[in-house]
């Protein structure tokens, strides 16, 4: 990356042994703050690699940052129980031996083998039930990142990680759901990519840094080998032969089928989505930059996924975050259109916060995502600590609450990740009955929508956010996907609109070029 990138004075070295002794040098160099991240933006056309990237702040939950890659060293994949560690470059060859060390060690797996820069290997199936606290230690594919995150595991480095996204379909290695949709032949439950060239930006300090490391292990090192890839640049695609997954009215019926649910006692809420598609000439670093100009949020990302897939997003959700052993989400529900000027927000605002049922939509999401902690974080320590707070964005107004735990020793991470494995904010409760219902009358696979996008760090830390707000481009076709949390009392007309609202955004970034007034 430092071909893109600007490089500016020495900011020294740092020499680091990993917990599975890989000997790691940073080098660290200052970069053009202004410029950082332009030349990166561009190149994520056609290599593949990630920008993460926050333009929306709110005191003590998010802060404006800025951190990406294009030419990993590695890259880890998995559709269902398969799991591919493939090197991208001479220098992710150099890691392959000892991977494969780990593999072979690792009981959750077998069949490991290695054909030319790709190990692969298959989870074993659990030969015994697990208790709902074991739950994410059961064999998965994240028995997987777990070896990987101990052999790298070192306390001195917070940017080395493994970055990527997160499919919906993973839940289903946990929760016992009937897969009826068909998957696509092209589908990938998880992408994520080892980095060894980070650019970051902080806009507090107004400054930065391009990192970068080289490994040593076995005698071999990277030192002196390029980490250049073949580029595969974005082509546009006719456009599609359909405009959304649903015909109008459809979702409506399907709110109308859910209520009966609700009747029976099977269901308290869920949340149902549909998908629209859309042509897409621009390429996605256009997209991306449309997005971050009317739409800033949280947890913004430009992901270059490789064989012609790329996430563009602007989610304003947070997934989990772990720092040290303090676990944190933001469950959003409760959703209102901005008014055309500061008054009428403050009439939104007025009427979002006495809407009985939207109040009753964040307290039910919340009172789940509390109980997907307290299985893995010490018995007091979840509480609430930001009730209904709202959150301004471009076209809506959303209310959010913040709740924190704290991890038990036995726990990790990982453990903190799967336990909330998917957000009720996106499923519903009770969690397993929702994802059943989704599953059976949903028109199409999640593929991506509803996981997570972000960093699993390996000094045991995590930042990950929640795949909504996202635009999905396939071989130049572009598709959205959004859903609407649905109750008893739910008005089958209005949760209809209500997607198409949260769409639009996303589709006005496809359509309209930056410059041009808003239709």
């Amino acid at each position: 990356m430092s071909s893109i990138i600007k490089a500016g004075a020495e900011l020294g070295t740092l020499d680091i042994v990993t917990a599975g002794g890989i000997a790691i040098r940073r080098s660290e160099v200052a970069a053009d703050y202004e410029n950082a991240i332009t030349p990166l933006i561009d190149a994520l056309d056609s290599r593949v690699g990630l920008l993460l990237s926050s333009s929306y702040e709110f005191p003590d939950r998010y802060k404006r940052w800025d951190m990406g890659f294009v030419d990993p060293m590695l890259s880890v994949t998995s559709r269902g129980l398969s799991v591919e560690v493939k090197a991208l470059n001479a220098r992710g060859r150099v890691l392959l031996p000892v991977l494969r060390r780990t593999l072979d060690g690792l009981d959750a797996v077998q069949d490991v083998e290695a054909a030319g820069d790709i190990l692969s290997a298959t989870v074993r199936r659990a030969e015994r039930r697990f208790a709902e606290e074991e739950r994410s230690r059961q064999p998965s594919v994240f028995s997987v990142l777990r070896a990987l995150i101990a052999l790298f595991r070192s306390d001195a480095d917070s940017h080395m990680g493994l970055y990527g996204a997160f499919g919906y379909d993973l839940a289903f290695q946990f929760e016992p759901v009937d897969m009826t949709l068909e998957r696509g032949d092209d589908q990938r439950d998880m992408v994520l990519f080892l980095p060894d060239q980070i650019i970051l930006r902080d806009h507090q300090r107004q400054e930065a840094r391009l990192m970068s490391y080289d490994f040593t292990i076995d005698g071999a090192t990277t030192a002196g080998l390029t980490r250049s890839q073949a580029e595969v640049p974005f082509r546009p695609a006719p456009a599609p032969a359909r405009a959304c997954d649903h015909e109008p009215g459809e979702y409506a019926a399907l709110v109308d089928h859910a209520k009966e649910s609700f009747k029976r006692g099977d269901l308290f809420e869920v949340v149902p989505g549909q998908t629209f598609f859309e042509a897409c000439p621009a390429p996605p670093s256009e997209i991306f930059r449309r997005l971050r100009e009317r739409n800033p949020a949280p947890y913004g990302f430009l992901i270059n996924l490789g064989d012609g897939e790329y996430l563009v997003g602007a989610s304003p959700e947070m997934y989990v975050r772990v720092t040290g052993r303090r676990v944190e989400t933001c469950p959003i529900s409760g959703t209102i259109k901005r008014g055309a000027d500061a008054i009428a927000d403050a009439e939104q605002i007025r009427t979002l916060l006495n809407s009985a049922k939207d109040e009753s939509e964040l307290t039910m999401c919340t009172d789940v995502d509390r109980n997907d902690k307290s299985r893995i974080c010490e018995p007091g320590s979840v509480r609430v600590i930001g009730r209904r707070q709202i959150e301004l964005y471009s076209r809506l107004i959303h209310t959010v609450d913040h709740v924190e735990g704290t991890l038990r020793p036995e726990f990790d991470a990982l453990d903190a990740f799967l336990s909330h494995t998917w957000a009720v904010t996106v499923t519903g409760a009770p969690k397993l009955w929702a994802m059943r219902f989704l599953e059976a009358n949903e028109k199409s696979p999640r593929r991506w929508y509803g996981g997570a996008v972000g960093k699993l760090g390996f000094d045991g830390n995590m930042s990950t956010g929640l795949t909504l707000r996202t635009v999905r481009i396939k071989d130049g076709v572009a598709e959205v996907r959004a859903g609407a949390t649905l109750l008893y009392d739910s008005d089958p007309i209005a949760e209809e609109a209500e997607t198409r609202l949260k769409a639009s955004a996303m589709i006005d970034a496809i359509r309209r070029p930056r410059g041009t007034a808003r239709p």
